[in-house]
């Protein structure tokens, strides 16, 4: 009879440690070479990603630790458990080498799949969601890859070593990423043998999480669909009392009004979107309505002796036109140094005859809506009866 390797048919018991031991033995000689090929592949994925403006959250690489080889070496077979599933580890085990990309939103795990079969050559593609549910095992869907590098780059002198070589790729949400790291913490992990009130609650749980995965990606869907709609009424110079002031949307406002400025920061404009909203303002609208009436340049000679940068301008425009309220509303109103600082500025509009106003953007809003809803109420009023 065939002997397979370090399995003996013809005992009765098979030596599961000492095939876990040499498993081992036969595995170390190969660490760094695996620890070799996940970095790389872990630097080719990045650069792809880069290309493709694709955002993941974090990218890890790493070549499996020599006792975890062992432990998975000497798993007995769900066919016969009398032996071992890997009757050849070194050549049977796929995830020597591996790296895990771990994604903000589900739609970002699709275009990494595009990216993985445009840069290297798919071996094997497998969604293990779905796996689980036939094995009646509790699990969270991800993604798993066995790839090896295309023929052109292994055609270079820095990835032929490689040529044969195959990683596994793993690509999850954040949240399936939490179920897969706590997995190993649940201890039932058959259907058949979990209490009713446990599963009920598995089950609930990976509902959740599947639609909360699904509501992140909503969200990101509908933050996106806005921005767009906000810039096209920028653009079109529309009517903005529909445009939400956010960050983005006061950017491109003010990069089309005031002129682009490059060295403003992501905090910058959220700083400034906060200091609107405590002045009162609620569209962009009535910041354009502001903006309207003043000559931010002249404005920035008066208070700083030159042109300043484009928050600074919107800065001194919104003293002019608040006066006294925008020094009352801003969050640094109790600094002494900041009243001071204004007034001072106001006395030098003053000194160069710009009007100063007395506007308020949250008495112009409740103006606004009292009108409309005088309209909406006049046209009830003027429809034909039936």
């Amino acid at each position: 009879m065939t002997k397979h390797h370090d399995i003996d048919e013809n005992s009765e018991v098979f030596d599961f440690s000492r095939h876990k031991q040499i498993a081992i033995a036969k595995y170390l000689p190969s660490v760094g070479f695996h620890a070799d090929l996940a970095a790389t592949v872990k630097l080719i994925t990045q650069e792809a990603l880069k290309r493709r403006q694709i955002r993941p959250h974090s990218i890890e690489a790493r070549a499996k630790d020599p006792e975890s080889f062992g432990r998975k070496a000497a798993k007995p077979s769900k066919i016969d458990p009398r032996r071992p599933m890997y009757t050849d580890p070194v050549t049977d085990i796929t995830d020597k080498a591996a790296i895990r990309i771990i994604t903000f939103f589900p739609r970002t795990v699709q275009q990494i799949d595009k990216m993985l079969l445009e840069e290297f050559f798919v071996i094997e593609h497998a969604v293990k969601g779905e796996s689980l549910l036939e094995e009646e095992r509790f699990g969270y869907q991800s993604v798993h890859y066995l790839l090896k590098l295309n023929a052109s780059r292994t055609a270079l002198p820095e990835y032929q070593r490689f040529s044969e070589a195959v990683i596994e790729v793993q690509v999850r949400t954040i949240l399936q990423h939490t179920w897969a790291e706590i997995e190993h913490d649940i201890q039932y992990k058959s259907s058949s043998t979990i209490p009713r009130d446990i599963k009920r609650r598995f089950m609930s749980l990976a509902g959740l999480l599947e639609i909360a995965d699904r509501e992140f990606q909503a969200i990101q869907d509908a933050d996106r669909d806005l921005t767009e709609k906000a810039q096209t009424l920028i653009s079109a110079d529309d009517d903005l009392s529909t445009v939400e002031i956010t960050p983005n949307s006061l950017r491109t406002f003010l990069d089309k009004t005031l002129g682009p400025d490059g060295r403003m920061s992501d905090f910058s404009y959220d700083w400034e979107t906060r200091v609107l909203m405590r002045l009162g303002f609620t569209s962009l609208n009535q910041v354009k309505e502001v903006l309207s009436k003043y000559d931010d340049n002249q404005l920035s000679r008066i208070a700083e002796g030159g042109r300043q940068g484009q928050l600074t301008r919107l800065q001194h425009v919104l003293l002019a036109a608040l006066g006294e309220k925008f020094i009352e509303r801003h969050p640094w109103a109790h600094e002494d140094w900041f009243q001071s600082r204004r007034r001072n500025i106001l006395e030098r509009f003053r000194g160069s005859n710009i009007p100063i106003g007395g506007y308020d953007p949250q008495a112009h809003e409740s103006i606004v809506q009292n009108i409309a809803s005088t309209e909406e109420l006049n046209g009830g009023a003027n429809e034909p009866a039936d």
